[in-house]
């Protein structure tokens, strides 16, 4: 009986072993392919414009919110030991979607240095900013994005940004 004890111990160590020998490396385990070395990237990033309660054109009741057209979106990017600032400005499509693409510029930020803003709705009667309050959203990664042979696009996403009226009675 001990030597079957000692069997299956020996049988199980060796099958941890190889399952933790098969593990996929960091980079492949969060599902991020690995760009060549002399690879030239840009920035890009996207989000949606909402209002709240409000049954505008493409209102989605589920979300029980509206997308707002023609708002204004702002990635800025700031480093602190330099000063250098980078501000690009970028509109909603009529579902509400904003792509900010920073090309060149943003190759002297990382992603930490980034926020996105939109500072004001383009609908008056929409105009409590309820998503995030105060501050931008920060950037969070999404994908790679073929833009030519020798360039990628790294695509963020800095999520909903979502207003409400003073008084929801006046949408």
């Amino acid at each position: 009986m001990a030597c079957l004890a000692r069997f299956l111990v020996v049988c199980l160590s060796l099958v941890m072993i190889l399952a933790v020998a098969r593990l996929p490396s960091p980079a492949e385990a969060m599902g991020l392919p690995q760009p060549p070395p002399n690879l030239n990237f840009t920035i890009a990033v996207e989000g949606v414009v909402w209002c709240n309660t409000c049954r505008y054109a493409g209102y989605v009741k589920s979300m029980d919110s509206s997308p707002l057209p023609n708002a204004a979106a702002l990635l800025q990017c700031r480093r602190g030991d330099d000063g250098r600032v980078l501000s690009v400005w970028n509109t909603t499509d009529a579902d509400g979607y904003f792509l900010i693409q920073a090309d060149w510029q943003s190759t002297p930020f990382k992603s930490k240095d980034c926020m996105v803003f939109v500072p004001v709705s383009p609908v008056r009667g929409c105009s409590v900013a309820v998503i995030p309050r105060r501050k931008g959203a920060t950037l969070k990664f999404r994908r790679f994005v073929p833009v030519s042979r020798d360039e990628l696009q790294a695509r963020y996403s800095a999520g909903n940004f979502t207003f409400a009226p003073k008084d929801p009675a006046k949408c």
